[in-house]
């Protein structure tokens, strides 16, 4: 990287549902000499394409391109994550890696977020725009307990307000404002001497993100087990606590907030009912198949028959009832915050 200067050289921002048009109007406001890297994560979905590096090259003066694996970390430029790859920033370099997902996402915030408080302390910034759900929340506070500041789009400038909410209530922003109030404090803060920060709440963020990576058989049949199972690979879950702010994740990686895990464990659900029901009715014409196959053996195609009939009223009761599972497994997640 450039020779340092006194300001806070590194700025991650993160951003999902209703993100575009926040990430439009903060580069904007953006100078092409901002003595800062700027990286984005704005969440996609898996085996699409991007091109968010055009639209923010062409939204604002600085030119942007996707983090490609150890890439030169440079003020003045955007870093986009790339579709399906986490981020990860050292002290010079930036990686795009396939890692489990967190809160249901590849790329995810969090991941980004983290790498950027390890690595450049009380020099990093951290930004939350529009968006559902809350991530990014939890890698907000690791900034935070580095020493970092943390912005936070205002929920009644965003498209969507779930992220920056759950970042106000659990994160501690520095500053709240709309996309161009936030680019004018980054070009203050790229500017501004950097304070030393809480050494102390550094040090113990990073002991914790260390413990939590150890992940031993101890953890998972010990202290925070759930009982529960990861929704995207099946495997055992347990609980983690840092001042009050709940995730789980399990044995591989894949790592929710309360939230998420509430919403993505209601999917899982809602997806088993539904198959639950389509074998049902698998079930009734495979024996009404067989009914048929059997008509010459009057006994065993009636009770083939009778069979399908059974299954086939349990089908009907079944989908009277699964339209009012799949609702009561979807959390409303507007309740958990008030």
């Amino acid at each position: 990287m450039p020779a340092a200067t006194n300001g806070h050289d590194i700025v991650v921002v993160g951003a999902s549902a209703g993100g575009i048009e926040a990430l439009k109007e903060l580069v904007s406001e953006l100078p092409g000499d901002l003595p800062a890297a700027v990286f984005v994560v704005l969440h996609l979905p898996a085996g699409g394409t991007s091109v968010l590096p055009d639209i923010l090259s062409r939204a604002g003066p600085l030119p942007a391109e996707h983090v490609h694996d150890g890439v030169e970390i440079t003020r003045g430029h955007i870093f986009v994550a790339p579709p399906d790859c986490h981020v990860q920033i050292t002290d010079g370099t930036a990686q795009a890696i396939a890692g489990p997902k967190e809160n249901g996402h590849r790329p995810a915030i969090d991941p980004l977020f983290r790498s950027a408080a390890h690595a450049f302390g009380p020099r990093a910034v951290g930004v939350i725009l529009s968006g559902t759900l809350d991530d990014g929340t939890l890698g907000l506070r690791a900034i935070k307990a580095h020493g970092g500041v943390v912005l936070v789009q205002a929920p009644k400038s965003a498209l969507h307000r779930g992220m920056p909410e759950s970042a106000i209530a659990n994160a501690l922003p520095d500053r709240i404002g709309t996309p161009k109030e936030l680019a004018e404090w980054i070009v203050e803060l790229a500017s501004d001497d950097v304070e030393n920060g809480d050494l102390e709440g550094a040090a113990t963020a990073m002991n914790h993100e260390q413990e939590v990576a150890k992940q031993t058989d101890e953890q998972v049949h010990g202290h925070g087990a759930t009982g529960l199972t990861c929704p995207e690979c099946g495997g055992a879950i347990w609980r983690d606590e840092v001042a009050n702010v709940v995730s789980f994740r399990c044995r591989v990686g894949h790592k929710y907030t309360a939230e998420t895990f509430a919403l993505e464990q209601g999917r899982t659900v809602e997806a088993a009912v539904w198959a639950s029901l389509r074998l049902i009715e698998e079930r009734v014409m495979l024996t009404r198949q067989l009914a048929e196959r059997f008509k010459d053996q009057p006994r065993t195609s009636k009770n083939f028959t009778e069979k399908a009939d059974d299954l086939e009223r349990h089908a009907v009761a079944l989908r009277g009832i699964v339209d009012g599972v799949a609702s009561a497994a979807v959390i409303p997640l507007t309740a958990t915050r008030q």
